[in-house]
């Protein structure tokens, strides 16, 4: 049974760090309240990311699946595999809708997918449209689509001012994966 009142579109994009942290927060937060979370992580996969540790403490809570490969995507040139593994995620999150379980459905890296051309901007704007009213959708990534923009409630750009990357510090276990 859904505990959210009304659920809204939110987007977390820009070229700065947090954005799938600020979903995996909401999500943590949301579970404080006995909300149900669904995560599906597109273009990521066979990585031991910390969150997927975490959420299992949080059984029946937070689910986290994951639609990608561990070798980065090349947004010249896809893969065809990649193609099929985003597609795949699409057609999870569509279930998901479907089955209206989850308070919470967040897709991690969806804007990603569309820039990189491995989903359509019409596969997005159904999900959006059929999403239930008490469902909460977010939308994780880069470069979001300014039409996405335009149909969420909520858009938060991060944005970098300084980055440690910058200085050669590589990523770290329990901050950046």
């Amino acid at each position: 049974m859904p505990k959210l009142k009304k659920g809204l579109v939110q987007i977390y994009t820009g070229g700065g760090k947090g954005k799938t942290t600020a979903a995996l927060g909401l999500a943590f937060r949301a579970a404080g309240h006995g909300c149900k979370t669904t995560i599906i992580q597109f273009m990521k996969g066979q990585i031991n990311y910390g969150e997927l540790k975490a959420a299992k403490k949080f059984k029946g809570l937070i689910k986290i699946i994951q639609a990608g490969r561990k070798d980065f995507v090349s947004k010249k040139n896809p893969a065809k595999i990649d193609v099929a593994l985003a597609q795949k995620a699409i057609a999870l999150a569509k279930k998901e809708i479907e089955k209206a379980e989850a308070d919470i459905l967040v897709l991690d890296e969806i804007n990603c997918a569309l820039d990189f051309g491995l989903i359509g901007l019409d596969q997005v704007l159904e999900l959006i449209r059929k999403k239930p009213k008490k469902m909460e959708l977010i939308l994780t990534g880069c470069w979001a689509d300014k039409r996405l923009i335009k149909l969420a409630d909520l858009v938060t750009e991060m944005k970098p001012i300084k980055h440690y990357y910058a200085k050669g510090v590589k990523a770290r276990k329990g901050m950046e994966f």
